[in-house]
């Protein structure tokens, strides 16, 4: 019984590999660029800067914002997968299954794509531009593609 516990906890507390780098430049993948403001949630701060939106037909997406070729975040889904990096905070997410709802970087592919979204999220497109909202925390991303 106590070895039994130990393969269970031991599996419990396996840490997720990470997603293999991406390549752009590979075939397959659909890239939009564009100018985007970011505003982060519970708070009153708005980041201005440029977005890049990469997705494939077998559900992988890349997200990145980055402000004077700085990036401040980096997202990747794959099928059942997901990671974020904040590399300014040095922060790193990663997970298996949906991703948290918390996270607006891996729902703006999905919303981009006309995707459903988490209850408590809004998207809105026209010919003047996008944005994907959460209304509960007041964070929001606001932009346009030039491609």
């Amino acid at each position: 019984m106590g070895c039994l516990l130990g393969l269970v906890l031991l599996a419990a507390c396996q840490t997720t590999r990470p997603l293999p780098p991406v390549n752009l430049g590979a075939p397959g993948w659909t890239l939009r660029h564009g100018q985007a403001v970011w505003h982060v949630p519970q708070g009153k701060t708005e980041i201005a800067g440029e977005v890049l939106l990469a997705t494939r037909a077998d559900g992988e997406a890349y997200a990145q914002f980055t402000k004077a070729a700085l990036p401040l975040v980096i997202a990747q889904s794959a099928p059942g997968r997901w990671e974020v990096t904040f590399p300014p905070q040095n922060k790193h997410y990663a997970g298996r299954g949906a991703p948290p709802q918390r996270l607006l970087w891996l729902y703006l592919p999905r919303a981009a794509a006309g995707g459903s979204l988490p209850k408590s999220w809004l998207w809105r497109s026209d010919a003047r531009g996008w944005k994907l909202e959460n209304p509960a925390t007041g964070e929001f991303l606001e932009g346009y593609f030039d491609s």
